[in-house]
């Protein structure tokens, strides 16, 4: 399952460096698909394609936050979930609203890091 950051965070900003999906973002800032991955373009839910590198609004104004689409858990990369880690006020926390198996983080981190 994704991670998600709930409103005890401080804002310390630790957690976001540590993503290797580029998956968490400051408060108020926007967010793109590409950022940080190989993707051009995206396929949503609603069957329409957004571009990789079009800007998105912000899941939060006043936290730091983790976009479920792109959050992995770090499977792949590490043995637990880098932003948890980090956190000084264990406030990274698994996300019950997006439930995913091992295999399932593991294709998501192949279609994010997918080379063009």
């Amino acid at each position: 399952m994704a991670l998600f950051i709930t409103d005890e965070c401080i804002n310390c900003g630790a957690c976001e460096p540590e993503c290797p999906n580029t998956a968490i973002y400051e408060g108020g800032s926007e967010w793109s698909w590409g950022g940080g991955t190989q993707l051009a373009e995206v396929g949503l839910e609603d069957g329409s394609n957004v571009s990789g590198a079009e800007l998105q609004v912000p899941f939060s104004e006043e936290f730091y936050y983790i976009v479920s689409g792109k959050c992995t858990e770090c499977k792949g990369f590490h043995e637990e979930p880098q932003c948890a880690a980090v956190c000084p006020v264990d406030c990274c926390l698994p996300d019950p609203d997006y439930q995913e198996e091992e295999e399932e983080l593991l294709n998501k981190k192949d279609w994010l890091h997918a080379e063009a």
